[in-house]
């Protein structure tokens, strides 16, 4: 499965008495999928996941589904400690009809993640998900930093697509990038190579009495792993309503920093998810564009323009700056969770300066 792009990975909205504020999810959910953004992450830390219960995590990720555009790639972030607790919540995912699921490191139990536990733990959770396989590595809020060597190795397995690298190391991403480079799978997408899913297979079917081409959804969610030949890329197939071909996708490292982004893409990254990309997504869409059209100075012109605000709402502020900023541009942020504190008026302030000129 194809995840090239920007994906934000939305925020929880709640209401002043703390539960969940459904309605302005969907409205955010709505926004996103208008934008350019590839698709749209739910569950991830910017979404305070950690801090909601297990049946607030499935009533979110219901909603999220419902208001999300068909075409936009879900993906679902299912990582909890246990590996029996991550695959009911990835089964729920599939239930659901989201595509992906991304899983976090396991960490509260430090001194016994060792390589082999990881190993372990990944690959029963890809062994038994319905759904492609996503690490994330987020160091800085868990305290475990997955090393370059066992997410390589991890990579082998077919049903792990790719990971989120959110420690802002470019010099991992480049050694990830080049030690996978030898895995060859291939993606469905569309005839403008954008990301096909299965879900997105089984909605174009529907309706077309018959015609197109029938596909395993197998072939669909993890081409590429079994030997023999593997069709051109430039071959395009009809499915049901839609043209489809081929394309080459390997295992796929996305990062987690907008104010590296430009350079991590240099490293070989293929896209991002990026919390700053819930407070303007296409800022962060046009440093991704520029790249991918080989413009490296655009690209470096537009990564500038955002550096200060996404290092200082993000990586300093966290997710109440990351809700303040969403205030700002035009999205619902709305309260956080404690122990995580609302800003201050001159802190509001500042945010507010930080986006003057990036409002979108």
């Amino acid at each position: 499965m194809l995840l090239h792009g920007i994906f934000p990975p939305i925020t929880t909205p709640f209401n002043p008495d703390g539960n969940v504020y459904f309605k302005k999810l969907e409205h955010n959910v709505e926004c996103y999928s208008r934008t350019p953004v590839a698709g749209i992450v739910v569950l991830g830390s910017t979404g305070e996941a950690i801090l909601l219960s297990d049946q607030e995590r499935r009533d979110v990720l219901k909603a999220a589904r419902q208001a999300a555009a068909p075409n936009k790639v879900l993906v679902a972030g299912t990582g909890i400690e246990s590996a029996i607790e991550t695959l009911r919540l990835t089964e729920y995912a599939a239930e659901l009809g989201y595509d992906v699921a991304m899983v976090r490191t396991p960490h509260y139990y430090k001194r016994q993640m060792q390589p082999a536990n990881i190993l372990a733990f990944y690959r029963t959770v890809a062994d038994r998900s319905p759904l492609p396989v996503i690490i994330y590595n987020f160091p800085q809020a868990t305290g475990y930093d997955i090393p370059a060597e066992i997410v390589i190795e991890l990579a082998e397995h077919s049903n792990l697509i790719g990971i989120k690298e959110s420690s802002g190391s470019v010099e991992k991403v480049r050694k990830m990038v080049e030690a996978t480079r030898h895995l060859k799978r291939s993606a469905t997408v569309t005839e403008t190579f954008e990301a096909v899913t299965p879900r997105m297979i089984a909605a174009a079917t529907v309706g077309a009495n018959g015609g197109g081409e029938l596909v395993q959804v197998g072939a669909l969610a993890g081409a590429g792993s079994a030997p023999g030949p593997k069709p051109s890329s430039s071959a395009v197939s009809t499915i049901g309503k839609l043209k489809t071909r081929q394309k080459e996708a390997g295992f796929q490292v996305l990062v987690g920093a907008a104010h590296k982004l430009q350079p991590s893409l240099d490293a070989g990254a293929v896209g991002a998810i990026l919390a700053f990309a819930c407070v303007a997504p296409t800022a962060c869409y046009e440093i991704f564009a520029a790249w991918k059209e080989g413009d490296g100075g655009l690209a470096s012109v537009k990564q500038q323009r955002i550096v200060r605000a996404a290092e200082r709402l993000v990586g300093e502020l966290g997710v109440p700056g990351v809700k303040q900023g969403m205030d700002f541009n035009g999205y619902f942020g709305g309260p956080v969770r404690l122990p995580l504190l609302p800003l201050t008026g001159e802190v509001k302030m500042e945010v507010e300066r930080l986006l003057a000129d990036i409002r979108n």
